[in-house]
C-alpha cells in the first residue's frame, strides 16, 4: 500500500515520466520472453501493475479536476 502512497505523492509530470518509461521497460520485457532471455518472468507482471497504478491514480485526478 506504500507505493500508491508514494505514487500519490508525485505530481502529475512525474507520473507521466515514471508511465513512459515502465512502457519501455514492458516492451524491452516482452521482446526478452519473445527470445527466451528473460531472467525473472514475475518482473513483467510487476511492471504491468505499475502501469495499472499510475493510470488508476491519473484518471481518478482527472475525475475529481472535472467534479
Amino acid at each position: 500500500m506504500s507505493k500508491i502512497a508514494d505514487l500519490r505523492a508525485k505530481s502529475d509530470d512525474q507520473l507521466n515520466a515514471d508511465l513512459a518509461d515502465l512502457k519501455r521497460e514492458a516492451f524491452n520485457l516482452r521482446f526478452q520472453a519473445a527470445t527466451n532471455q528473460l531472467e525473472r518472468p514475475a518482473r513483467i507482471k510487476e511492471v504491468r501493475r505499475d502501469i495499472a497504478r499510475i493510470k488508476t491514480l491519473q484518471s481518478e485526478r482527472s475525475a475529481a479536476a472535472k467534479a
